[in-house]
């Protein structure tokens, strides 16, 4: 009988402690969001920290998702994302990036104006529905593959807007894939336009950076295809002395390395957020 007590005790004390739990839990909006540049409305995800009510104004991290993704794959693949909203105690955004965008606004499809959506209407329509820290020291930026680019690239031509950047698998020079994710429909033909290839990679981004005006975080797994390619993007930032964080460690383009990396990237963004 006193064995059967003690477990019910037990029993009863979990169940509390998961309702508490279940209670500070994350919560998670899926919004629409207007683009003016493309005309047409545009689903995000907002993941808000236990007890947000508006009152605190907190930071915010812009999470990106990669070619053939969309808005939902984050608070649907890494319920760790979810954790972190609030043990961070950040807002985090995950917007639709399109199929094949690339975060850009596209020279070649009116239709594809992502650059200025992610970077001026979305965030506008953010802090005007939460209480954010309407500064770039409390916004950051950082995606997987497509995405990893569309962060560094971002926030490298919007430094007024983001104070720290990441990416997860980042396809950072986009020049060696010129047949691949949709790129030449968005830029042209690379051997018809190559100077639209050459100015829409990150790598050719980093005359805009100086010593220390952007936090970087970049990750990318010695099995991945864009290993190379972000070797070279480290290589640089070194030889211009732009300080950076790189961490590389074995994995492959996968959500195995990116339900891992994305701890250390928003561990990252609190860091910076916390100076």
């Amino acid at each position: 009988m006193k064995n059967f007590r003690k477990k019910a005790f037990r029993l009863l004390a979990l169940f509390f402690i998961l309702q508490m739990q279940a209670t500070l839990a994350a919560s998670v909006d899926t919004v629409n969001t207007y683009s003016q540049a493309m005309k047409k409305n545009i689903k995000a995800v907002v993941i808000k920290p236990a007890g947000y009510d508006g009152s605190k104004a907190l930071p915010v991290v812009y999470l990106l998702h990669g070619y053939g993704g969309n808005y939902a794959d984050w608070v649907t693949k890494v319920k760790a994302v979810q954790q972190q909203a609030d043990q961070l105690n950040m807002l985090i955004v995950c917007p639709d990036g399109g199929v094949g965008s690339w975060y850009w606004d596209s020279p070649a499809d009116a239709s594809f104006q992502y650059e200025t959506y992610v970077s001026k209407e979305l965030v506008s329509w953010v802090d005007e529905h939460y209480k954010t820290i309407r500064d770039r020291k409390g916004r950051a930026i950082t995606g997987l593959s497509m995405g990893g680019h569309g962060a560094l690239y971002l926030a490298i031509r919007h430094q007024d807007v983001y104070g720290a950047a990441g990416s997860m698998s980042g396809g950072v020079d986009i020049r060696p894939f010129p047949n691949n994710w949709d790129m030449a429909k968005r830029l042209g033909a690379y051997a018809k336009e190559p100077a639209r290839w050459e100015s829409h990679t990150v790598i050719n981004q980093l005359h805009l950076l100086t010593p220390n005006s952007l936090a970087l975080m970049i990750d990318c797994g010695y099995d991945d295809f864009f290993y190379k390619v972000n070797i070279n993007l480290h290589e640089q930032l070194q030889y211009r002395n732009i300080p950076h964080d790189f961490v590389t460690r074995p994995g492959a383009h996968n959500w195995n390395y990116w339900s891992n990396s994305v701890l250390y990237q928003l561990l990252f963004m609190h860091e910076f957020f916390s100076r």
